[in-house]
């Protein structure tokens, strides 16, 4: 058996123990040992990958494996990682890894949760092993579909409506990039629907005009692409802590990975061509989802909001069409993702402290739990793009990278983008004074704990992931762009 299919086989093995466990402590155990072997894997993989490129191994695609598994169609179960995927890899494994230690006191029909969760595992790691187009398709649904259930039966607030709302945005960005996947199979020659193979191949660039809006708006509404992003501060706001993790750390870069993978790699000409419409609503979408936070009183829709500006960067410096700025979105995948995992996280952590997620009714909380209060501000320094953290690193490169195109249009669209930079810190450092500081206001907040064993133990692993990144970033940047330079995109 090939070695990355192991990152489908352990989630369906855990599927398998949840459906035997009868107790909470079996259940936790299940899921713990599953997602520690997750994340070690993802970590194997990393150093396997970093080896093989200081020996010179540079394809396209390493550690590929195909079977045939529909032969009317030549789709296949075919997996290969490069560089981008190995880093999507990681960052789920610590997200998932992190979500079940944050989700470690769930009382409401824990053994199901965690079946839909692992489900939700598998589409997301299967996603970004995959080469073949349908099977990636098919995948990207098994991730979307249990998002329904884990809102609208564990979520809270307006729960049925955003679950609702998700799928059904969702879907129609799916129904899109169905269309644009049969037709760049169609367009293509029919023959196959390996990623690698069609690359290769010319599709006729009347068609890439065609099919490049189709699959860069299904893949760009789960990227929260304005103004297709509606759905996404409800889902975020309505779903549990661990589901908020993977959605927003997780999923939503599914959306940016799959813009690039399949809509940029495999339509270039259309890319060139047709980026500027895009990189106008991309760049709304930073500018528009920094001033929803900003007035926002809601601690999970400020960083809904925050999502999706910073998710609109993701988009913003692929279109970009150049390696630098390319290099930088998927390290803004990997900083948001993580940043914003942690956000989620904390934000659980106090609400379920203090049953309120409004910050008109709290204040002086690092006086009662400074540990989630001091990683709290460490989460805000990172998003607002501090020097040593991950946010810095990522961000920089994609203006860098933006302002490298010389047209006027470019690096007009890059400096209005850059203005964001300053309306994140306005609502972060708002956010952080308001929470934080000052007097208490209610008195109950007097009687709070701060966060035990298992939720210090989460929110440790995903700031050292972050300062990691921030302190440390060329190894992942040098993977990223190496696997830039095997793609003929002319760059």
């Amino acid at each position: 058996m090939n070695f990355l299919s192991l990152f489908v086989l352990i989630p369906v093995l855990m599927l398998g123990g949840l459906f035997l466990s009868g107790t909470m402590k079996q259940i936790r155990t299940i899921c713990a040992t599953g997602a520690s072997l997750l994340l070690l894997l993802a970590v194997t993989l990393t150093v396997m990958y970093l080896g093989d490129r200081h020996a010179g191994h540079t394809a396209e695609m390493l550690y590929t494996a195909s079977a045939v598994w529909y032969t009317p169609l030549n789709i296949h179960y075919s997996v290969g990682v490069d560089g981008i995927s190995v880093a999507m890899l990681l960052l789920s494994s610590i997200i998932v890894f992190t979500g079940i230690f944050t989700s470690w006191k769930m009382e409401v029909f824990p053994k199901e949760y965690f079946l839909w969760f692992c489900l939700l595992s598998i589409g997301v790691f299967g996603f970004f092993i995959s080469t073949d187009l349908f099977t990636m398709f098919m995948l990207y649904e098994i991730a979307l579909i249990p998002m329904y259930l884990l809102i609208g039966v564990w979520g809270t607030g307006k729960k049925e409506y955003a679950a609702m709302k998700l799928t059904l945005m969702l879907m129609g960005g799916s129904a899109l990039l169905l269309i644009g996947i049969l037709g760049i199979y169609y367009s293509s020659g029919g023959n196959t629907m390996n990623i690698l193979e069609i690359a290769r191949l010319s599709i006729p660039v009347a068609l890439q005009r065609w099919f490049f809006p189709l699959t860069f708006i299904g893949f760009g509404v789960l990227g929260a692409l304005f103004p297709f992003h509606t759905w996404s501060p409800d889902g975020h706001a309505s779903a549990p802590t661990a589901v908020s993790m993977l959605h927003a750390g997780v999923l939503m870069k599914l959306g940016g990975y799959g813009c690039f993978r399949v809509a940029i790699c495999l339509m270039p000409e259309a890319a060139k061509e047709l980026s500027w419409i895009f990189i106008l609503l991309t760049g709304i979408s930073v500018i528009y989802g920094a001033y929803s936070a900003i007035v926002q009183t809601d601690l999970k829709y400020i960083n809904a909001y925050s999502s999706v500006s910073h998710c609109g960067l993701v988009l913003f410096a692929i279109l970009m069409l150049n390696q630098t700025a390319i290099t930088g979105a998927v390290m803004q995948m990997l900083s948001h993702g993580l940043m914003t995992a942690l956000f989620f996280a904390l934000i659980g952590m106090i609400y379920g402290r203090t049953h309120t997620r409004d910050i008109r009714e709290m204040g002086g909380l690092m006086k009662v739990i400074p540990f989630l209060g001091v990683c709290y501000v460490i989460a805000g320094l990172a998003s607002l793009g501090l020097p040593g953290l991950s946010g810095f690193v990522a961000e920089m490169t994609v203006f860098v990278g933006s302002f490298q195109e010389a047209d006027l249009f470019h690096r007009i669209m890059t400096i209005v983008a850059c203005t964001s930079i300053v309306i994140t810190a306005v609502y972060i450092l708002r956010v952080v004074g308001k929470l934080l500081y000052g007097s208490i206001v209610d008195s109950h907040h007097l009687e709070l704990t701060d966060a035990v064993w298992y939720e210090r133990f989460a929110v440790i692993v995903l700031i050292l992931a972050i300062a990691g990144i921030g302190l440390a970033p060329l190894w992942i940047s040098d993977m990223i762009r190496e696997s830039l330079g095997s793609i003929n995109l002319n760059f």
